[in-house]
């Protein structure tokens, strides 16, 4: 899929807008990836659309010398769709939050992921409303306290990956902020996939969410709370590459390599393209402190794309329709003369 005839570098798909995020955000982090893999794609830089919605990773469109769309809060699903359906040449990524993502645009989010459609969506999880100055979002953890839960959220929070299964995507992804080289590559595979693909980046927030993800990127816990996803290969992780998980009946289980007879041979292989949900959905669940946090292509299926199927159906309709221009429709049914 890659195309590199066109000798673009990272330097060309960089706006010259000054980013006005706070120092420190993660937020740079996944611009800087983004700029690395458009390169790559072989295409113009009119030929890629950035489309947001509403928050802090939604100024997304202005920091890429591309063409963007800054819709409204929660819609940005929508605007993307109808940019895809007009030019299916188009590479369209679509830039979210969690609020902006899974709040109002929750309906939008989970229906895109349904159809199938062919964009590529990164959604910014930092667990926080940023940009209207920390309220608790769908993906605030029980407990926290924020602006609008001073007493603590009585809230469980959406998983992303769960939701994104749940709701039929193909293709879904999870990355960290802090390690940009393997973000480009997860959103390499993204691109490649034919369909929609949903990539969640556990970003921070240094104002109202800081260190809300430290228990899994921080550089004393990440290789014990980190379990690489690659595609056939065994789930081990840990310091001493000596932790692996195991499917044990309808559960994943958290093993050491060596201990009560286990060895390498009995650790899950990863298998991003099977079709059924179920290890899938359980890989996305893992949290801290019981598990590890899956990172990586999680699921990566073949299923026809919304796009295909709307083209198939119109080359159909026009190839068995009587009616070829609006003087036929006009002129169709019963009419009378006045």
């Amino acid at each position: 899929m890659e195309n590199q005839n066109m000798n673009l570098t990272k330097e060309d798909f960089v706006s010259g807008q000054v980013v006005k995020w706070c120092p420190g955000c993660g937020d740079h982090a996944i611009l800087s990836a983004v700029q690395n893999v458009l390169p790559r794609l072989g295409k113009k830089k009119e030929d890629i659309v950035v489309v947001s919605g509403i928050g802090c990773s939604s100024r997304f469109p202005y920091y890429v010398n591309t063409y963007g769309f800054h819709s409204i809060h929660g819609r940005a699903a929508a605007a993307a769709t109808g940019v895809k359906l007009a030019n299916p040449n188009l590479s369209v990524w679509m830039i979210t939050g969690d609020g902006d993502c899974t709040a109002i645009g929750g309906n939008h989010f989970i229906h895109a992921c349904r159809r199938n459609i062919d964009i590529n969506l990164i959604l910014f999880n930092n667990r926080i409303y940023g940009m209207t100055k920390g309220q608790f979002s769908p993906c605030t953890f029980r407990g926290t306290k924020t602006k609008t839960s001073p007493q603590g959220t009585y809230e469980d929070p959406f998983n992303p990956g769960e939701l994104a299964i749940g709701a039929k995507a193909t293709f879904f992804a999870r990355a960290v902020d802090t390690n940009p080289k393997e973000m480009s590559d997860i959103f390499m595979e993204a691109y490649n996939h034919k369909g929609m693909s949903v990539t969640e980046v556990l970003q921070n927030c240094m104002i109202f969410s800081n260190g809300v993800h430290e228990n899994i990127t921080g550089k004393d816990v990440r290789e014990d709370m980190q379990v690489k996803c690659e595609h056939g290969k065994p789930l081990i992780f840990g310091k001493d590459r000596n932790k692996g998980i195991v499917l044990r009946g309808t559960q994943l289980e958290v093993v050491t390599i060596g201990e009560n007879g286990i060895t390498e041979k009995d650790i899950l292989v990863h298998d991003k393209t099977r079709q059924d949900t179920g290890i899938h959905m359980m890989l996305a669940h893992m949290m801290p402190p019981e598990f590890p946090v899956a990172i990586g292509v999680i699921r990566d299926v073949v299923a026809p794309t919304f796009n295909d199927s709307l083209d198939e159906i119109i080359a159909n309709e026009k190839a068995n329709s009587k009616i070829n221009c609006v003087d036929d429709l006009l002129n169709s049914g019963t009419t009378w003369t006045i």
